[in-house]
């Protein structure tokens, strides 16, 4: 398949390998976010829901303006196709990283 470089105006993809310990951040996109992942092991979390496991063929859809993170596995890295489009330039607001607790399951 060939991917065309011409730029959109709102859409925005890329290819995102991620290993442990990279630390994940927590963050929204005002548009949601589409997560593809095509190999390895990654974990997901919703603010104030459960830590969820993700695989090869999972498709993950967040919500505009959902609060979350993902990342890879503590053993296993992950890659992915995010998918996001921007609205009036921007494409995601970062926010503060993940704790120990948060990444291990833990509710503070």
């Amino acid at each position: 398949m060939r991917w065309s470089r011409r730029p959109t105006p709102h859409a925005r993809a890329a290819q995102a390998p991620t290993s442990n310990p990279v630390p994940a951040a927590w963050h929204t996109h005002p548009l949601g976010q589409t997560l593809i992942v095509i190999s390895g092991v990654g974990r997901v979390q919703r603010w104030a829901g459960p830590v969820e496991e993700i695989r090869p063929g999972d498709v993950v859809w967040f919500e505009p303006d959902e609060k979350y993170w993902h990342g890879a596995s503590p053993t296993v890295a992950m890659t992915h196709f995010a998918i996001q489009e921007a609205l009036d330039g921007k494409v995601v607001d970062w926010m503060e990283k993940v704790s120990d607790e948060e990444y291990n399951g833990q509710q503070k």
